[in-house]
């Protein structure tokens, strides 16, 4: 089958099933996604589809089709997503283990809503856990994400 991943079309071989979590890791070599749980309670393996956050560890590749996936390696090649700025000006990471997904669904909430709310931010955020307990730093650091968006425009 093939897969649009980070904005490249890639052939792949892989079982209808198999998660896309496990197709981006073991089957493309793009191991910034992480697993979790394995039951898309933890955020930690998020991806976008579409510009959505979506778990991968539960989604069968072949429901993927010819949508683009965005991994954390796709978010920007060099950090320089406001949203990448913004978590290290912040010190947000602590263990590190969770950020990624941390880091997607954030960036997926500032594409739809620009000017988010702390209500809007801690629901959009609700579904990604993050063991260190960095939840204070990760608001602020997407307050700031929505700033620097604001400020490039």
């Amino acid at each position: 089958m093939r897969l649009n991943v980070n904005g490249t079309e890639r052939q792949v071989d892989a079982p209808d099933d198999m998660p896309l979590l496990w197709v981006l890791r073991d089957v493309l070599g793009l191991t910034g996604t992480k697993f979790g749980c394995g039951m898309a309670q933890c955020g930690a393996c998020t991806v976008h589809i579409e510009g959505q956050a979506v778990r991968s560890c539960v989604l069968p590749v072949s429901a993927v089709g010819n949508r683009m996936v965005t991994t954390i390696e796709g978010l920007s090649s060099d950090g320089s997503h406001p949203v990448q700025r913004a978590w290290a000006e912040q010190d947000v990471v602590q263990c590190g283990y969770c950020q990624p997904g941390q880091i997607m669904s954030a960036a997926a909430l500032l594409a739809q809503n620009p000017e988010p709310t702390d209500q809007e931010i801690d629901l959009a955020m609700a579904g990604n856990i993050c063991r260190c307990g960095t939840y204070q730093r990760i608001r602020e650091a997407v307050r700031s994400a929505a700033s620097k968006r604001r400020a490039e425009r």
